[in-house]
């Protein structure tokens, strides 16, 4: 019985939560009112039997401790709105999926609402939507469990004392709002897929729970081509997973990974969701990002891949998103279409960026194209300085592999 609820914890605290919050209209107390549901539900199944749908029992029961607690205050009603009836008229004017769809998409407005920083945003992205526990969240932050309980606690009580609604934004407002959702959905996969520091590389984790809600959102907006455009960056990206990482856990670079270990029944999946998304005019920058993506993943080997038509795409992408790291990647691109000194030169133009100064990234950039032009003093100044900042331990082993292949007089003292 203990499994069935724990199961039933795994795949249902969200959604549970999310229809809760909607008679609640306050997080905290429809926590409180799912956990007291989950409660209930070792003892109920227990003697009647996992129900045919657990997270409907659930839902079902969460609701009623909640609105059973909002009638026994009776000053809640002069705080915070009593929405029986409107709960109940909208229920009785739609289908039970919509409604889920609706609590959950309430849900994700409501934790990426413009008043909260992007920290937190992310964070009660991964509590509330995502399901994840308070541990869960303080790990994939790699802080400690008592900061991000402080964190949470902060956040819930902005979203109380500020009366931030729980509901989706206007036609109007839509626009604006669904970029700050997707931004903090491609935080939590880039978190998970290039871990900034600790000792793996990849935070399968994170990535899961990104590709859960991306793919969430693409069901909640279907005719959203923006959804569409993230989605695909993250399934074509994530189709890589089998083949970046060795047996021993270093990293697999792209020009050395077996191509027979990508997931071409996701490649498929992806280069649908980028047609789809590039109808769209002009193409928004996740449906750029994920062209380039599947430019890669279309190429039948490294030595095929279309390095003009990936600059190509990175200069839409500049007009779209002009963001330095963006320019970082097109000048690399650029290296790889027309030589290492081409490549080199665009990355020089980027030196005095503050953004880049600690990005390690651009030193290993800068590394490889003066290696490969034979300019060993500079390069291995540069790779010195890219294993200085970089904090991830599998890409410093990469990085020490080559200092050690290339610099046979260098002993690492870092």
């Amino acid at each position: 019985m203990e499994f069935a609820v724990a199961e039933a914890h795994r795949n249902e605290w969200a959604f549970v939560l999310a229809a809760t919050v909607r008679v609640t209209r306050d997080i905290d107390r429809a926590e409180e009112c799912v956990q007291e549901a989950y409660a209930r539900a070792l003892a109920d199944w227990k003697r009647h039997g996992v129900p045919l749908r657990p997270g409907a029992w659930l839902t079902t029961v969460s609701r009623r401790i909640a609105i059973d607690s909002q009638r026994r205050h009776e000053t809640q009603g002069r705080v915070l709105p009593l929405l029986i009836s409107q709960v109940d008229e909208r229920e009785s004017s739609s289908t039970e999926t919509e409604a889920i769809s609706d609590d959950r998409l309430r849900l994700i407005f409501t934790c990426c609402h413009p008043s909260l920083n992007f920290e937190s945003q992310v964070a009660l992205t991964l509590r509330y939507v995502c399901g994840l526990t308070t541990p869960e969240v303080a790990r994939a932050f790699l802080v400690k469990e008592s900061t991000m309980a402080a964190r949470l606690t902060r956040a819930k009580k902005k979203i109380t004392l500020a009366h931030i609604p729980y509901q989706v934004p206007s036609a109007e407002e839509l626009p604006e709002r669904i970029d700050a959702v997707l931004d903090v959905v491609h935080l939590v996969f880039t978190t998970g897929h290039t871990a900034p520091s600790g000792e793996s590389l990849v935070r399968d984790d994170l990535t899961q729970r990104a590709l859960q809600l991306a793919r969430m959102l693409r069901d909640l907006l279907p005719e959203d081509l923006t959804v569409a455009g993230l989605l695909a960056l993250i399934i074509l990206s994530d189709a890589r997973r089998n083949a970046r990482i060795a047996e021993d856990g270093s990293i697999i670079l792209l020009s050395d990974q077996d191509r027979t270990k990508w997931d071409r029944q996701s490649i498929n999946e992806g280069l649908v969701l980028v047609g789809e998304s590039l109808a769209r005019r002009p193409p928004a920058r996740f449906s750029l990002m994920a062209a380039i993506a599947a430019v890669h993943a279309q190429a039948p080997s490294y030595s095929d891949t279309d390095w003009r038509e990936i600059v190509s795409i990175y200069d839409s992408l500049l007009l779209t998103w002009p963001s330095p790291v963006v320019a970082l990647n097109r000048a690399v691109a650029l290296g790889f279409a027309d030589g290492p000194a081409v490549g080199l030169a665009a990355l020089d133009e980027l030196a005095g960026n503050a953004t880049l100064a600690n990005y390690p990234y651009y030193s290993s950039a800068r590394a490889e194209f003066l290696r490969r032009l034979g300019r060993l003093a500079e390069a291995r100044t540069a790779y010195v300085h890219a294993l200085q900042i970089t904090e991830n331990e599998v890409e410093r082993a990469f990085l020490k592999k080559q200092l050690d292949r290339y610099f046979k007089e260098f002993s690492p003292r870092t």
